[in-house]
């Protein structure tokens, strides 16, 4: 037990460290002011009209980091910040986030992959540990098989959400593709702007790879301790 906690805490401060350094770029792009004059939210619909994107709505959103594309109702949410803002950190996001109403439109497989996993997962994140963690006291307290398969069941539902962590890798990388290419193809940006929108995203996609590696590790950690229960 006291492995799993030591590895918890250096992906913890692994996390810390990446988010940190994200927060620190975008706090340094947003300095950056755009040569356009555009706000974030003027990039993005730009970007879904030069992809013939008419039914997506762009929107904003409370918070700081809250942006996301809505796939349900077809919105682009950018956080007030971004969706108002004229600089190279809220251009990088917005064009990030039409990037996946571009990856929509064309049914792009990892993003249909993605969704159809969401429902289960939804389910797996929150049942996943209490089944492994019961499993494992039933098994002690009663001897018996019984906490066993519970316990496998468990890891099973961390093994769906592992394997969401890494679907969404491609699509985020994809997403910022997307988004810088048609930034340079469109001269949206200048070179200075354009080199501090591409340095943001590549700090936003790390945090999901580090969520990803995160999730392997603690899958692989419970699979140890519940398979190796059994020798």
């Amino acid at each position: 037990m006291y492995t799993y906690y030591i590895l918890i805490g250096a992906i913890a401060l692994f996390s810390w460290m990446v988010s940190s350094r994200l927060k620190s770029k975008f706090a340094k792009y947003s300095k950056v002011h755009l040569r356009n004059g555009m706000s974030g939210a003027e990039i993005a619909e730009k970007m879904l009209h030069d992809h013939g994107i008419t039914d997506v709505r762009v929107i904003s959103t409370s918070g700081s980091l809250t942006d996301h594309y809505n796939p349900q109702n077809k919105t682009v949410n950018l956080s007030e910040a971004v969706y108002n803002q004229r600089n190279a950190a809220a251009a990088a996001v917005a064009a990030h986030e039409c990037g996946h109403a571009v990856q929509h439109a064309q049914a792009y497989s990892w993003l249909q992959m993605r969704s159809k996993m969401v429902p289960m997962v939804n389910i797996s994140s929150s049942l996943s540990q209490w089944l492994i963690m019961g499993g494992l006291i039933l098994g002690i307290a009663s001897k018996s098989g019984i906490g066993y398969y519970v316990a496998i069941a468990g890891l099973i539902l961390m093994a769906v959400a592992t394997a969401f962590s890494f679907v969404t890798l491609p699509v985020e990388y994809d997403a910022s593709n997307r988004a810088l290419a048609w930034l340079k193809n469109k001269n949206m940006l200048s070179q200075q702007e354009y080199t501090g929108a591409e340095d943001a995203l590549k700090w936003a996609a790390r945090t999901y790879v580090v969520a990803a590696l995160g999730a392997l590790a603690s899958l692989i950690y419970w699979a140890w301790q519940i398979l190796g229960s059994r020798n």
